[in-house]
């Protein structure tokens, strides 16, 4: 069997692990988004560096509820030049500056009945905690997707003192071990083949698809992206565009607030 064999295969039991564990939390989160969806609201979604693309992933997508909204900040989600602009050395910087999760969200004009889903490996920097807090201080709903075994193993970085899935609502355990990386080979020193990426994008379309299901149970019609590359493009378009402008009138009904300046 080759390397890319038991890899794949490794990524499948991963998430058989989370369908056969985590079913009951996916459920309630996906409970908690309906209810924000329901009461017109946004579910927020966020993460740093990798964790940042399961968050991409919840809108706009084929398939994807229109009432998510992913945060993304370019700094601390794009490090892929390395060296000059939004390069590596200012990812590790920011990510761990208490204050700036907040500073974030200040943005994005928050609301009642609002929402959030993080999405954090280790869960334990200070961005992603900070985004914790503050959502739970205005008495708003946090689920957390996270690595339980790789958090439990490591001390925060936030004054809290506290890990994501310590504070989250609902916390969805991806099962990823500390390493992360799964294969090993012969006479390297590190692993190989990263697996917490594949696991979290799921457990995102996951929720987005029980967030569907839970709103048609109570007669709620959800609003959902249609894939254009097909034989329905107008079609997919037109559909697109009322999903788009349903969006924007979620957007707008908000009061604007300054950010704060000290």
């Amino acid at each position: 069997m080759t390397i890319a064999q038991t890899y794949l295969d490794d990524v499948i039991a991963k998430m058989a692990w989370v369908r056969d564990t985590q079913a009951e939390n996916i459920a309630a989160a996906g409970a908690i988004c309906a209810d924000t969806i329901a009461g017109d609201g946004l579910v927020f979604t966020f993460g740093t560096g990798h964790g940042g693309f399961a968050a991409l992933e919840s809108f706009p997508r084929t398939g994807g509820v229109t009432g998510f909204r992913p945060i993304v900040e370019s700094s601390i989600a794009l490090m892929h030049h390395v060296l000059g602009d939004q390069g590596t050395a200012q990812y590790r910087f920011l990510h761990t500056q208490e204050g700036y999760g907040k500073a974030i969200l200040r943005s994005h004009q928050l609301k009642d009945g609002d929402a959030l889903i993080l999405f954090s490996h280790s869960g334990i920097n200070p961005v992603i905690l900070d985004m914790a807090v503050e959502f739970q201080e205005r008495g708003l709903k946090v689920i957390g997707v996270t690595s339980v075994p790789h958090s439990s193993q490591v001390a925060s970085r936030h004054s809290s003192g506290k890990r994501l899935f310590e504070i989250a609502d609902v916390t969805i355990d991806t099962g990823i071990p500390l390493e992360d990386a799964s294969q090993f080979i012969d006479g390297l020193e590190y692993p190989v083949g990263p697996t917490s990426t594949s696991v979290a994008v799921a457990v995102s379309h996951a929720i987005n698809a029980s967030t569907s299901a839970d709103l048609v149970a109570r007669g709620v019609k959800p609003m959902i992206m249609v894939n254009t590359n097909s034989n329905r493009t107008t079609e997919a378009h037109q559909q697109n565009d009322r999903n788009y402008a349903e969006l924007w009138r979620r957007l707008r009904s908000r009061e604007f607030s300054a950010p704060v300046v000290k």
